[in-house]
């Protein structure tokens, strides 16, 4: 074993110190939101800052959860982030294929057209007039197709694609499989780092949205969970909004309990996903980086 030095030593503890500060204070902040959650109305305003709750109580989410509006738009939420999940790793997939192979004629060109779409976009109104020629509008389909590939995880993925082996194709041709059977029996199984790394990119953007949904779907009850969420922030601030859907008896808690019940309500669920791609995206962000 190698005996350090006095200024090895003390430069490594100075960046245990500052790497512990910095953890400390990136996590302060997620502890204060789960503590005003859970936190009695008195304490919350009796205290600026809680850290730690003397008394646990449930009223924020007795208020969030007082009709089954929540529970319905969180699996409203679920449903739109596997299907779309899914839509973009397959479009996105399909196009990335050919795109990747130095056999196919005018892929420069298209290459050209999907890195044009990253600078330059119809903006929202000819969007929404697109969605709505296609008749998506009030269908969860208008939360789906218009973002089904994303260029730059496309191109990401094209690189990692080019990097495969040529002679797994050439085989795999010798053997009398067909482009799709090499994509999928070879290509996607080989990718799946990269594809799990991404799947987690779209899935996250899934989750979060809110702004496609309040543009293109006019019924409350199709709304995804992000989008009530702010309607409860909005009446919590004695704002304008629907508020029939709730019971007026919580309305008179403090605003920051709500707002924070919604925070971890919003973003828990796509929290728990990560430990299980946590593997995979490493790897993949690595692989995607490195022969990118």
């Amino acid at each position: 074993m190698v005996n350090k030095g006095l200024g090895s030593r003390i430069f490594d503890g100075f960046n245990y110190t500052f790497l512990f500060a910095f953890a400390l204070i990136t996590i302060i902040p997620f502890i204060y939101i789960v503590s005003v959650s859970f936190a009695e109305p008195e304490e919350v305003l009796r205290r600026g800052f809680i850290l730690f709750p003397t008394t646990f109580s449930l009223e924020g989410y007795r208020y969030i959860f007082s009709t089954d509006t929540i529970v319905r738009s969180l699996f409203v939420t679920i449903g739109i982030t596997v299907a779309g999940t899914l839509i973009n790793l397959i479009f996105t997939s399909l196009l990335a294929y050919p795109l990747s192979r130095q056999d196919f004629d005018g892929r420069k060109l298209f290459m050209m057209l999907i890195v044009f779409t990253m600078l330059f976009n119809g903006g929202i109104l000819p969007t929404f007039i697109v969605v709505k020629a296609m008749g998506l509008l009030n269908t969860y389909w208008a939360l789906l197709i218009p973002n089904a590939i994303s260029a730059f995880n496309l191109i990401v993925i094209v690189s990692f694609f080019r990097q495969l082996p040529d002679g797994l194709e050439e085989a795999a041709k010798i053997d009398g499989c067909s482009d799709p059977g090499i994509l999928v029996r070879i290509v996607l199984p080989l990718s799946a780092p990269v594809l799990a790394t991404f799947a987690l990119f779209y899935a996250v953007g899934h989750w979060n949205t809110f702004f496609s949904a309040i543009l293109y779907i006019n019924n409350s009850k199709m709304w995804p969970i992000q989008v009530w969420l702010r309607q409860i922030v909005i009446l919590s601030q004695g704002g304008i909004g629907d508020s029939t859907q709730f019971d007026q008896n919580f309305v008179a808690l403090p605003p920051q309990i709500i707002k924070m019940a919604v925070i971890v309500i919003s973003t828990v669920p796509i929290l728990l996903v990560y430990p299980f791609l946590q593997k995979h995206f490493a790897k993949g962000v690595l692989l995607g980086s490195v022969k990118g």
